[in-house]
């Protein structure tokens, strides 16, 4: 995800931090400053800390829950309006999708029943309804926020946990994409229900997870839609053939003419015997588009590690290799190893938008 920045790896996860989430702090932390002083700006800036540090265990959660069924989590990403763990694929399964999606809120209850036993018997069920009250104590907030977290992410609409396990639920009786449909269609109408809140209340951050709902419900629905067309094509149906290549010992300068020259976003970089030593991206060109880095060799700013699939290959195993490995594209090979062509997310959208309308 763009903007944002790793700040380490656990337990095989790269963890990294949208850069706004910065400016949630700041926020916070003004705002707490110019009404009460520096030492509440210090511990609402620690609080916020402490409800993302508890947002990580809920994606955590879910992680090591689907790494059970073999399914890899290349990176986590904190944003303002909470995390976002970019599982290879969600199982297809619908009790192993069950199991997952629970595992998130699940945490957030043992956290809070954990916190509730440190905080003692003398905190009530009333007090859980006054997270902003300070005299509560930072034990007794932190516990409200998890069992809010835990019940917010049960709600049955997508992109939430809650979603997942209803389209879990009537995989059971319809097929995939039906169920996803309908789960997606409950996040959309959620997504309405809290922008017209936010709206009437003037409370930004719950307009901004009501964007945030809408389009994801938008996007799980389009993936799955896109994987079940997926399924009935090839690689060679989505693949380009017609393209320009560059040399690893071309320069930037040579890239940077290509680029204007075609219509291409990333160019396959070939070695002398023809064989993919990379691929060049259009946003590393632009870049070094300086002139001192415009003399610098090709070979120094392309990726390396694209992933490759025969020509007869399934479309939808395509997808998979884009996902997983983040790739600028998928090299379509023959028999011997040669690549005959390339696929990019793009044209798999443009295959998609052809099909639809024939």
């Amino acid at each position: 995800m763009t903007w944002s920045f790793s700040i380490g790896r656990l337990f095989g996860s790269e963890i990294r931090i949208h850069a706004t989430f910065f400016l949630l702090l700041l926020w916070i932390g003004m705002a707490a400053y110019l009404s009460d002083g520096p030492a509440a700006a210090l511990e609402n800036v620690v609080f916020v800390i402490a409800i993302f540090g508890c947002v990580l265990a809920h994606e955590y959660g879910h992680v090591l829950t689907a790494r059970r069924y073999g399914i890899a989590t290349p990176d986590i990403t904190l944003l303002p309006i909470g995390g976002m763990a970019r599982l290879q694929r969600m199982p297809e399964n619908p009790t192993q999708e069950i199991i997952v999606a629970l595992a998130g809120p699940t945490v957030n209850i043992v956290i809070f029943i954990g916190l509730l036993a440190i905080f003692g018997p003398s905190m009530n069920l009333g007090q859980l309804e006054q997270i902003e009250n300070p005299d509560i104590g930072f034990v007794g907030r932190l516990a409200a926020v998890n069992l809010f977290l835990a019940l917010f992410n049960l709600l049955p609409a997508f992109p939430m946990d809650g979603g997942r396990v209803f389209r879990a639920v009537l995989s059971y009786f319809t097929d995939r994409l039906t169920a996803t449909r309908a789960a997606a269609g409950a996040g959309q109408i959620l997504a309405f229900g809290f922008g017209f809140l936010g709206l009437t209340t003037g409370n930004v951050i719950l307009l901004l997870i009501a964007i945030f709902i809408f389009m994801a419900a938008g996007a799980e629905s389009s993936e799955v839609e896109m994987r079940s067309v997926a399924r009935t094509m090839l690689a060679r149906d989505a693949m380009i053939t017609s393209y320009e290549s560059l040399a690893p010992d071309d320069s930037l300068h040579a890239a940077q003419s290509a680029l204007i020259r075609t219509t291409q976003h990333e160019f396959p970089v070939r070695n002398p015997d023809g064989s993919l030593a990379g691929f060049l991206t259009r946003s590393a060109i632009f870049h070094d588009s300086n002139s001192e880095r415009a003399n610098r060799r090709v070979e120094t700013e392309m990726i390396t590690n694209v992933p490759s699939v025969m020509l007869d290959a399934g479309l939808d195993a395509v997808l998979d290799a884009l996902h997983q490995d983040n790739a600028p594209a998928v090299a379509v090979t023959d028999k011997a190893g040669r690549m005959i062509g390339y696929v990019t997310r793009e044209n798999i959208g443009e295959l998609m938008v052809v099909h639809g309308r024939a």
